[in-house]
């Protein structure tokens, strides 16, 4: 699970089963299939773009006649890596740099492809594959307010020592990782820099706008990223890992479903970007759409069912 989860995932988390019987957002029944055999379990983590992408690959693979159950808003990578591996999961949609260093607890190199072989290989022993890596990306972004960038000349996170004082809010864990605060004091020497904590994404948004604190967390799939009120500072040192859109799937389930299989789910990550997954979760985080239909409006309009 993420650190920057927005406003909704307080009562997300608040609902999410603590074990596999928990379904979400669907149907949780296994569909139909002229493919045959037993259903492939499609999984999700406890937050928004978690189960939309879950949805979106199983109602591809739906569509094309593959049987699929759904087992979605399960937690965090504690709760939902024991059952992957152990095969009662089957399909989740991972995030690679994330997988990395919080799933395994390894150092996760810079570049997508770079991650794509390295978790291929981490996950390899367990009897877990990847399939293609997508454009789309769910990392850490870092905000500062329009005006204060406009006036300071604030690009970049490196920029951030023009200033006198930087004050980043940020929930706990924050303060103790490179991703995050621990980054810039470490990687970008912000001697200028201090910590508040802030668990909620709301209050953390308030107090940036209040100018009370000057950077904040966010997810680049927030639609936050987007609004004029801000700018994303570039991470001009890097200290934030890939975080493409990966299907992490049982290789039992590879090697007996095959290459039309896997053409069905790689169609899907082609076709996901950052930014379109940033309007998806503005649908379901905003609007309160269900992330079913959500993800079933997106197939459509992809083609893809």
């Amino acid at each position: 699970m993420r650190w920057t989860r927005n406003i909704r995932v307080a009562a997300l988390v608040a609902t999410a089963a603590l074990g596999l019987t928990a379904c979400g957002g669907g149907s949780g029944q296994a569909a139909a299939s002229s493919k045959g055999g037993a259903p492939i379990v499609v999984a999700s983590f406890n937050f928004t773009d978690s189960q939309i992408l879950a949805e979106i690959y199983a109602g591809a693979l739906e569509a094309k006649g593959y049987p699929v159950t759904r087992k979605l808003n399960l937690g965090s990578r504690e709760l939902v890596y024991p059952s992957l591996k152990s095969g009662e999961l089957q399909f989740l949609p991972e995030y690679q740099g994330a997988a990395i260093t919080t799933g395994f607890g390894k150092e996760a190199v810079k570049d997508a492809k770079g991650e794509h072989d390295q978790l291929a290989k981490l996950f390899a022993p367990e009897g877990v594959g990847l399939l293609n890596y997508a454009a789309a990306e769910d990392k850490n972004t870092y905000l500062v307010k329009a005006d204060l960038a406009k006036s300071k000349g604030l690009a970049s996170i490196s920029d951030l020592k023009k200033l006198d004082k930087v004050v980043m809010a940020g929930p706990p864990e924050c303060e103790k990782r490179l991703p995050c605060f621990q980054g810039f004091k470490d990687v970008y020497k912000l001697t200028n820099a201090t910590f508040q904590t802030v668990q909620e994404a709301g209050p953390r948004v308030q107090q940036l706008n209040s100018g009370a604190v000057t950077v904040i967390p966010v997810d680049s799939v927030s639609p936050l990223v987007g609004d004029p009120q801000y700018v994303a500072l570039k991470d001009d040192l890097t200290i934030v890992p890939t975080e493409n859109v990966v299907p992490a799937v049982n290789k039992k389930v590879l090697d007996e479903r095959g290459a039309d299989f896997a053409a069905v789910v790689n169609a899907v990550s082609a076709k996901l970007t950052t930014e379109g997954m940033r309007e998806l979760n503005k649908r379901v985080d905003a609007d309160g759409d269900p992330a079913a239909d959500v993800a079933k409006d997106w197939l459509k309009q992809q083609g893809l069912a």
